[in-house]
């Protein structure tokens, strides 16, 4: 396809996507395009991006409680209902290591 192919190609597919009323992934999977050369035609051709979804601010901040009679050693509860259990001096290097891929 020429360059001014393209440009028509894709002009008529986001002008055919925008009457869809679908999402640009949801879009590009029911006719099988290819999703990134979508996104990129899109800002190409609209200067626009799809909204995108609301990023919750973290504070980099976890609440710690003490536990009454935590004598099997340090439990620490995420968010998510994720309890990690068991800490002690010999095995908190591994604490550090499971927060920091988080």
């Amino acid at each position: 396809m020429t360059t001014p192919d393209l440009h028509q190609f894709w002009q008529q597919t986001l002008s055919d996507w925008q009457a869809s009323g679908l999402s640009g992934a949801a879009y590009c999977k029911q006719e099988s395009l290819v999703y990134h050369r979508f996104v990129y035609w899109r800002q190409k051709l609209t200067g626009s991006e799809e909204p995108s979804k609301p990023v919750q601010a973290r504070s980099g901040f976890a609440r710690v409680a003490p536990i009454p009679d935590a004598g099997a050693g340090l439990t620490v509860s995420l968010p998510g209902g994720v309890s990690i259990t068991g800490l002690h001096a010999g095995n908190i290097d591994l604490l550090g290591a499971v927060l920091r891929q988080l």
